[in-house]
């Protein structure tokens, strides 16, 4: 892959960080945007902008044409059966509260039991606290090893005739571990549970086929995809939403509002009350096109060696310990340094124009289980190379020397 081309497709790389060439490190927090999908949600501001579904007139029925030409697009890119099944959200936090929400309403009661585990954003897990307040249901957590990954035959013990659903995340952002997803839906299905799968780090990185996963509900971030913020999907099953209660009511998810009753409408209009994010919608498509453009697996690739270039350049170093080892891991780096906090690294790198983050990440639970308060992260785009690791590399060098470690 020619990352010179690509990296020139986003106009942020134009730009110096104190005087020193930008080394975007955390795309795994949100990634950066090409030209073309800046230029689609402009262009749709400046020349085609309206509400959708509201209206009759010309503006309004091309701009309810490209929001649901962007949903097809979504459906094709993510192998769903039908294009029912892809709900627009405000992002995968929207869409994980969608489904603890909906389906916590009409199928938890107190007892009930929900799997998830120890490498889990708060995304993913305060949903879930939410409905373990108000149903009386408790929340088991399936257990990270030494490496950092979390094993089947850990998930495995944990299910029994309490469980009522599943919800992991599809890629730590954390320690970097892709979790047997396809294992544990099979698994799942044996004893009809439903599986709920963050998708906020693995969409981005990963080959995501919903026919192939089979789990019953996966959630999205499109910041994280190359595309705008404020926008998440969520895909489900279409037996699950039509089952589900709505989550939010308003305008656009109604068929009849009388005085004495309400009828709501049918998928996936049920679920997307309110003025949706329009322009964000049609600029999203932009952003799949660019990532099939250049092949997600041609992108998983080299992610893949700029990740492990990374592992053995900082593992070198003899100040820093590398936050898990997992078999199977995606483009995600957390580190700490001796006698340095996260927080102190992070600002003096980014004085060397190189962007980290530094803290727990949203992953309290996995931080207190490893006993740290806070890592260093370095996580990959497809704009990355070797040669941002070199820089990495230096500029911890020069952490080491103003911290004399």
């Amino acid at each position: 892959m020619n990352i010179k081309n690509i990296k020139s497709e986003f106009p942020i790389f134009k730009q110096k960080i104190n005087g020193k060439p930008l080394v975007y490190l955390d795309s795994a927090n949100s990634s950066q945007k090409p030209q073309t999908v800046i230029n689609r949600l402009s262009n749709f501001y400046e020349t085609e902008f309206s509400n959708v579904g509201r209206s009759v007139h010309s503006l309004a029925v091309k701009a309810t044409n490209r929001f649901e030409d962007a949903r097809d697009k979504v459906k094709d890119y993510l192998n769903a059966k039908e294009r029912e099944e892809i709900i627009f959200t405000k992002g995968a936090t929207e869409s994980i509260n969608l489904v603890a929400s909906s389906y916590g309403e009409r199928f938890i009661k107190e007892g009930d039991e929900i799997l998830i585990t120890e490498l889990e954003h708060h995304s993913n897990y305060v949903p879930w606290h939410f409905l373990r307040q108000k149903k009386g249901a408790k929340i088991k957590f399936a257990s990270v090893n030494e490496n950092g990954e979390v094993e089947i035959d850990e998930i495995k013990k944990l299910i029994n005739s309490k469980t009522k659903m599943i919800a992991i995340t599809h890629l730590s952002n954390v320690t970097g571990a892709i979790l047997p997803i396809k294992k544990v839906v099979d698994l799942a299905k044996e004893k009809n549970i439903p599986v709920l799968v963050d998708g906020t780090q693995g969409a981005p990185h990963l080959k995501i086929d919903m026919q192939e996963l089979g789990c019953d509900f996966y959630a999205i971030s499109c910041h994280k995809m190359y595309g705008p913020n404020g926008l998440g999907i969520l895909y489900a099953k279409k037996k699950w939403l039509e089952k589900l209660p709505p989550y939010q009511g308003g305008g656009g998810m109604i068929s009849e509002v009388l005085k004495d009753n309400i009828t709501f409408a049918s998928t996936p209009t049920k679920f997307e009350a309110g003025t949706m994010q329009t322009a964000e919608v049609v600029a999203f498509s932009e952003a799949i096109k660019f990532i099939e453009k250049l092949g997600i697996k041609n992108i998983q690739t080299h992610e893949n060696e700029v990740m492990e270039y990374g592992i053995e350049k900082l593992k070198k170093n003899n100040s820093i310990s590398i936050i898990g080892n997992p078999k199977e891991r995606g483009s995600v780096i957390c580190f700490s340094m001796k006698g340095i906090h996260p927080h102190d690294i992070a600002t003096i790198l980014d004085e060397d124009g190189v962007a980290i983050r530094a803290g727990h990440h949203c992953c309290q639970v996995l931080h207190d289980k490893l006993g740290i308060p806070a890592t260093a992260r370095a996580s990959l785009g497809v704009y990355n190379s070797k040669d941002d690791i070199d820089k990495l590399s230096e500029a911890i060098d020069n952490c080491k020397k103003i911290f004399k470690v």
